[in-house]
């Protein structure tokens, strides 16, 4: 078998992003999937994967690993990543449509009837396809609960940036600037009602406590005020982001 191309390793760091640490073996269909879309085997996918785990800095504090050795092109291309998130993600992306034989447009399942012409499009597409990129990257990595709640209903669950998507245009698609939370804690943390500090503590204001009058959630609230947040199998929240917004919530 030929050795993996860039374009094959960036394809397969999307699908590492988007499977939880425990499902990277060879019978996981979208491991199969990729396999045939890249005319490999899904060993090699798996293994390829496995590869790519060993770079991760949360895996490596959880004292977990991937395999012990791979390619430079992974850290290539996980670099890339750090560097940009960004334009790696949508590359990513593109590269899977391009694969598949497909555009981009429909893979994201975009309706563009109404988006604009040109490059304002491509900036349109660019926005769209990595919102929902994030998104899957940060509810995998929390294994689809609230980090707070542990509510594991998609329908309730949302990808909350940290540091505010208009505040750090380069971080946008960072899923370490991602917390996986219910539509309710999401809206708390992006009005400052709720934070949680560096070390994952959670942190309920009392302008939330006092305006909650029924009991029980009042309490329930007590009850979870200077509680550790579920942490995520990967890519775990970066402190300084966690800071950024602890340091608004106690500034409010």
């Amino acid at each position: 078998m030929n050795n993996w191309t860039e374009k094959e390793t960036i394809v397969a760091f999307n699908l590492y992003c988007k499977l939880p640490f425990g499902k990277l073996n060879q019978n996981n269909p979208e491991i199969i999937h990729l396999a045939h879309l890249l005319g490999r085997k899904p060993s090699a996918v798996s293994m390829k994967l496995c590869n790519i785990a060993r770079l991760d800095p949360s895996l490596q504090a959880r004292g977990v690993s991937g395999l012990s050795h791979g390619a430079t092109l992974e850290q290539t291309v996980w670099n890339k990543f750090v560097d940009n998130p960004d334009n790696l993600a949508f590359e990513s992306e593109k590269l899977i449509a391009e694969f598949s034989h497909r555009n981009i447009e429909e893979i994201a399942g975009l309706d563009i009837q109404n988006f604009p012409e040109g490059k304002d499009r491509e900036s349109t597409v660019k926005v769209r396809v990595n919102q929902s990129f994030f998104r899957d990257v940060v509810l995998n990595s929390y294994n689809h609960s609230c980090c707070i709640s542990g509510i594991e209903n998609d329908k309730l669950l949302e990808a909350c940036h940290i540091v505010d998507w208009s505040d750090d245009v380069k971080n946008r698609t960072n899923p370490c600037n991602g917390l996986c939370l219910n539509v309710f804690f999401h809206k708390a943390y992006d009005q400052l009602l709720i934070a949680i500090n560096p070390d994952l503590k959670i942190s309920i204001s009392e302008e939330l406590l006092v305006t909650t009058h029924d009991e029980k959630f009042q309490k329930y609230l007590s009850l979870i005020d200077g509680q550790t947040i579920i942490t995520p199998s990967k890519f775990a929240p970066n402190r300084d982001f966690l800071d950024t917004h602890y340091q608004k919530y106690l500034n409010r």
